[in-house]
């Protein structure tokens, strides 16, 4: 049996890993019993004959119900659906378990497989309400001033109703050390209250079982256990008894309450935020058992204590993290208004020590440093940053054993003891450092710390609890005042905070140097760029004039105008002084100096627009860039294309520009990205703060800018057009642009084309313009399609069924309710489900279509 683990034997090595939960044991005042998920009988405490008359032995592998009677067994079956996790229980009290009149308080919970029913005999002189038990003492607690005054009511109350000789609060520290914060005893007794215990007294182990079973009583400590058997299940594993009411006691821990003279225990777990934060300890010298349902109402009671005792933490925490945050604000708007760097937060030393309650202070920054208060050495200071660049990046660091962890400190730990440091960059790693004093402490422990012998007893050869529990005195030396969750946290706001002004500065500084960087380089590659397109420009405009000027007289006048115009548009871009200017002057002036003959093919429509000086010279800039490339390589390349520029207000109060080019050559994506497609792009962007848009589509350029209301004022005149054919106006005029054509046409509709394969996109683009559709919207997904339909006028949708990962199904509600027609396209062959929003009528055409079958498709779709 040496790897049974019931037989667990403890050394010099394995106190805390001494199966606690597995001893394979429970006391005596209750029997057990294990069942199956089909209630056959695993298991049975060897005292089962004492409570049923029947011995264990024999109804191992028998159905319950040779035990209890089909009564008990409901009224388990019920209990058991009622948990509701893996660590709950469920109880019953005063029930006639075994039919035989006595009555049992019962506890029922799940252990791996296995169905564990737990029975004691009732108190029979006392019956407990505890909802009314529970209620009378919490009314008393809540009504306490402080915190300390909280504790102590708990443990008064506590000891009132339980009867125990001594009832503590036991809160635990980080380490897992805990004090006695507060206590109730009977006259006589020696006082524990103010002692420290140290965190071998109660292993990991116990601390975690505390966590899941929030109470344990220990009735007896000089019970003889109760075995379980069989000891070990058929594949050797031994029952787990982590969540027992009646689970047997540890031999140390046996030995430790004999060795303060206790004859009975009682425990109530405190846990916070699912972390054990202390106990209420009941200790009673002579046997005492507290009947189940007694230990239910006080288990209740513990829950509710935390939850107050959490609270009322919670208050004070808050009440400091509020004082802090008010010093912490304070010294922000007076770093706000300056522009410091890293090396000035040194001029804030009273501000940050008021903040952070320190003995002294130091700023680290570039390799320097600058002390303030009780502080190392200068000298010591650049291998302690060396220490510090070891911790963890962007996180403060706090000790207040700092010794213990940089040995080099034991040199000055009369001035800095304890530190607190905040990363304020990252290369180099600079700090502001808090640095508190060495603080000597009087510890009083219960009885020495290290008080425990080696002895060799019936366990074998291991560490005996502690004999000796009289109050002793240790003076702690290299440790200063700790630095609370409170003030961590302020510290922690405190680094972002000054990371955030010193980025702000930086990036501002940064800024404006980019900014005058990048103007520059515009203004030369301009300078450049224009002295260039200047000198072929003219003669190109010799060129064109020659061949509609009638004489030489006629020939001069003609190129003295176009130079003219061309002098003006410069005049445009590079003079910011003149006031408001009319937006169509930008684009004529532009059109009339660089195409001559072809203006006719041009139609600008919009309200006046009179734009502000600095915006008309960004404007005419990218306008000079548009109508060079359209005479160049677009649709005023040759002698058929078209181009059309509108304007409007939109929703948002902006003006939206729109260049249309279509009839021209095949438009083909530059390319190499050009200083010219730069200047189109970011010019209204970068300087204006509107937006910019190019798509090359095959049938012609299209380009959308946006100029924000700051830019320009509308004028109360009307609109003036400039007429060049009369359908241009008809479909270019900004008042009817979403309007429907004829029934049953596309002439003169917006459509929204969802598609997400490029080349199949670009092909139905172009049959819908080429059929009359004023503007296509592409969207490749649904979600850019939503984007339009709710924010362009529709006047006819195509969708592709299937996207890659979705279905364009969602798009037909909206569409519906809008009463935008739509047609889908599919490259499937079988029958496709539509939603029912889409209506009986609704058509799908087959990929690959022909460009009559889709048109007609369309057509039905707007009859």
């Amino acid at each position: 049996m040496r790897d049974d683990p019931t037989r667990f034997s403890v050394d010099l090595t394995n106190c805390d890993r001494e199966p606690i939960h597995q001893l394979g044991a429970i006391q005596d005042f209750g029997f057990l019993i294990a069942v199956s998920m089909d209630w056959l009988i695993q298991r049975a405490s060897a005292n089962l004959a004492a409570f049923t008359g029947q011995e264990a032995g024999d109804v191992l592998g028998e159905p319950l119900s040779a035990v209890l009677s089909e009564q008990a067994i409901s009224l388990v079956r019920a209990r058991l659906r009622m948990i509701a996790s893996e660590d709950a229980s469920e109880r019953a009290f005063s029930v006639d378990f075994l039919s035989t009149g006595e009555l049992f308080d019962i506890a029922i919970h799940m252990a791996g497989d296995s169905i564990i029913i737990e029975a004691e005999r009732s108190d029979p002189g006392r019956s407990v309400n505890p909802g009314a038990l529970v209620k009378s003492m919490m009314s008393r607690l809540q009504a306490t001033a402080t915190t300390q005054k909280l504790f102590e009511e708990s443990v008064r109350h506590l000891r009132a109703v339980t009867g125990f000789d001594r009832v503590m609060l036991y809160r635990f520290a980080d380490s897992g050390a805990g004090t006695v914060v507060a206590e109730a005893s009977r006259k006589g007794l020696e006082a524990y209250l103010g002692l420290n215990y140290p965190a071998t007294d109660i292993p990991a182990q116990a601390r975690a079982l505390y966590v899941r079973n929030l109470v344990r009583i220990i009735a007896d400590v000089e019970a003889e256990p109760v075995p379980v058997v069989p000891a070990l299940d058929p594949d050797g594993r031994p029952l787990d008894l982590s969540l027992s009411v009646l689970r047997s006691v540890s031999p140390i821990h046996i030995e430790y309450l004999k060795n303060m003279g206790v004859g009975a225990s009682y425990s109530i777990s405190i846990v916070i935020d699912g972390k054990l934060w202390g106990l209420f300890a009941l200790h009673h010298y002579d046997r005492k058992h507290l009947s189940m349902e007694m230990r239910s109402a006080t288990e209740l009671f513990g829950q509710m204590a935390a939850l107050l005792i959490e609270g009322r933490l919670a208050k004070e925490q808050r009440e400091a993290e509020e004082a802090a945050r008010e010093l912490h604000d304070r010294f922000v708007g007076k770093l706000m208004s300056l522009t410091p760097s890293v090396s000035d937060l040194a001029d804030f030393a009273n501000d940050l020590r008021e903040i952070m309650p320190s003995d002294g202070f130091a700023v680290w920054a570039k390799g320097e440093v600058r002390s303030f208060g009780e502080t190392p050495p200068a000298e010591e200071m650049p291998a302690l940053a060396r220490f510090l660049n070891r911790a963890a990046a962007n996180r403060v660091y706090a000790s207040d054993d700092l010794s213990s962890v940089y040995p080099k400190a034991s040199d000055f730990i009369d001035k800095a003891a304890g530190i607190l440091a905040i990363p304020i960059s990252r290369a180099p790693r600079d700090y502001l450092m808090f640095f508190r004093r060495e603080l000597v402490q009087t510890v009083t422990w219960a009885g020495k710390p290290e008080a425990k012998e080696v002895s060799v007893g019936p366990n074998g050869a291991r560490l005996t609890p502690r004999k000796s529990f009289e109050a002793w005195q240790e003076t702690v030396r290299g440790k200063s005042r700790p630095w609370t969750t409170a003030e961590r946290k302020a510290a922690e706001a405190l680094r972002v905070s000054i990371l955030e002004v010193l980025l702000r500065f930086n990036e501002e500084s940064e800024r404006q140097a980019a900014s005058a960087h990048e103007q520059q380089e515009l203004l030369i590659a301009e300078l450049n760029h224009r002295v260039r397109n200047i000198l072929a420009l003219i003669r190109a405009l010799v060129t064109q004039s020659r061949a509609t000027a009638g004489d030489v007289d006629d020939f001069v006048r003609i190129i003295s105008g176009r130079i003219q115009a061309l002098a003006r548009a410069h005049d445009q871009i590079t003079d910011e002084r003149f006031a408001f200017q009319d937006l169509r002057e930008i684009v004529r002036t532009e059109f009339e100096a660089y195409v001559g003959g072809k203006v006719d093919r041009v139609s600008l429509t919009g309200p006046k627009i009179m734009v502000a000086p600095r915006a008309f010279s960004i404007l005419a800039l990218v306008f000079h860039e548009m109508v060079t490339n359209s005479a160049k390589y677009g649709a005023l390349s040759d002698s058929r294309g078209r181009v059309s520029v509108d304007w409007h207000i939109d929703g948002n109060d902006c003006c939206e520009i729109f260049w249309r080019e279509e009839g021209g050559p095949a438009v083909q994506r530059p390319s190499r990205r050009g200083f010219g497609t730069t200047i189109i792009e970011r010019s209204i962007p970068h300087d204006l703060g509107g937006e910019a848009e190019v798509s090359y589509r095959l049938a012609g350029l299209r380009a959308r800018f946006v100029l924000p209301p700051a830019h320009f004022q509308v004028s109360e005149e009307s609109p003036i057009m400039t007429t060049a054919q009369e359908d241009s106006l008809r479909t270019h005029s900004g008042s009817e642009g979403a309007s429907r054509g004829t029934k049953g046409s596309i002439d003169g509709l917006n459509a929204l084309l969802v598609e997400d394969n490029v080349i199949i996109s670009m092909d139905a683009e172009y049959l819908l313009t080429s059929h009359g559709a004023r503007e296509v919207f592409v969207a490749a997904n649904v979600a850019e399609a939503m984007k339009i339909v709710e924010g362009q006028e529709i006047g006819i949708a195509i969708l592709d069924v299937n996207l890659g990962n979705e279905t364009s199904f969602p798009l037909v509600r909206p569409l519906v309710e809008r009463g935008v027609p739509f047609v889908f396209v599919t490259g499937y062959g079988e029958k496709i489900e539509f939603p029912a929003e889409a209506g009986p009528k609704v058509r799908a055409i087959k990929k690959p279509f022909d460009e009559e079958e889709l048109v007609d498709a369309l057509r039905n779709a707007l009859s």
